[in-house]
């Protein structure tokens, strides 16, 4: 294995050269993490629009499973939704491919083979911590966006020709505050600054209905995820100093009251609402026991402050990645085995934070 240190996760250009990228080409595809949430929906969907309305040829790609209000959010913009990449044409006819809310191959495995080999013609626009800088040669990575979509705003706005993002087309500013929301937890959580409250009162400037944001994301529920939060919350293990918290889905529970995968998003937020708590993992069983090739998804959140644990350097041990408050991983284990894999990460964590805390 080599020693060779890899490049860091950082920007190549600016606001003005991803404009730029934009507005100069003359066809893209835009594609964006599996299991879209509302940023990566909210970015692919404003970069698409705002090429639309450059007179661009445009595709957008998403990669289940899919929320279900991908298709009320998307409305009359044509994407196409890939289960399998069976039949897809390859990129060939694009000159500009657009990764939005993520550089990861481990978020982009379905499709990577679509883009190993044109990095020269991909560009990233993402605020996550950690990625693969050889997924393109164009990045614009901003840690401190509260979401992906903060850092676009002034992207498309240039691409416009507009004087900022208080000017632009409803249909362009509505998926940008829709990811400004979920991805701050409707502005609760810690990443939500002034520049995120001052980026949001722009996009209301330009006609933005929050209320309805919210409706078509929070109140879509199927009536098996109240019954999965119940198998979750039953799940809840506490460590001995209840700083720690863990829930576990098998895929008993799923079949049990009729769920999908993506019926368990947001749980976490229940657990870090009890006092004490500064850490919550969620274990989700994707593969049967026994089964030749295990997988468990882990999603880790934390709690902002003095005590706060960096998510994002626990999962990274494992092979994983996010934001210091919000980050997750996938584990070739089963779920005891990922179970146990992550107690010791998150233990050692907790061990280095009481070390610094001593120290001050």
């Amino acid at each position: 294995m080599s020693d060779q240190k890899q490049p860091a996760y950082a920007s190549s250009i600016d606001t003005e050269q991803a404009a730029a990228a934009l507005a100069q080409c003359r066809s893209a595809l835009v594609l964006t993490h599996a299991k879209p949430d509302g940023d990566a929906t909210g970015s692919s969907l404003a970069i698409t629009r705002t090429l639309l309305a450059l007179g661009k040829k445009v595709e957008t790609w998403y990669i289940g499973p899919f929320p279900a209000w991908l298709d009320l959010a998307t409305g009359a913009t044509a994407v196409s939704k890939i289960g399998s990449t069976d039949g897809l044409p390859a990129p060939a006819g694009f000159d500009l491919i657009v990764v939005v809310d993520t550089g990861s191959w481990s978020q982009l495995d379905l499709i990577a083979r679509w883009l190993k080999g044109n990095e020269s013609r991909t560009m990233i626009l993402d605020h996550h911590l950690n990625g693969n800088v050889e997924i393109a040669d164009r990045r614009l990575i901003v840690p401190v966006a509260a979401s992906t979509t903060q850092l676009i705003a002034p992207i498309v706005a240039a691409a416009l020709g507009l004087p900022g993002p208080r000017k632009l087309p409803l249909d362009i500013a509505t998926p940008l505050y829709m990811g400004m929301a979920t991805d701050t937890g409707w502005f609760k959580f810690s990443n939500a600054t002034a520049d995120t409250f001052r980026m949001a009162a722009e996009l209301l400037d330009a006609g933005v209905n929050a209320t309805d944001i919210y409706e078509m994301i929070e109140q879509q529920n199927n009536p098996s995820r109240p019954k999965l939060l119940g198998r979750a919350l039953s799940s809840l293990e506490f460590d001995d100093d209840g700083r720690y918290v863990k829930m576990s889905l098998t895929l008993k529970d799923f079949d049990d009251v009729g769920a999908e995968t993506e019926d368990s998003g947001g749980f976490a937020e229940h657990a870090l609402s009890v006092h004490g708590v500064q850490v919550v993992v969620t274990l989700n069983e994707t593969t049967r026991e026994g089964a030749f090739d295990p997988l468990t998804k882990v999603s880790m959140r934390s709690k902002p402050g003095p005590k706060a644990i960096d998510v994002a350097s626990a999962c990274a041990k494992l092979g994983g990645g996010g934001h210091a408050r919000a980050a997750g991983v996938k584990l070739r284990m089963e779920l005891r085995e990922a179970a146990a894999a992550v107690d010791a990460v998150i233990r050692q964590a907790l061990r280095s934070m009481d070390s610094r805390i001593d120290l001050k």
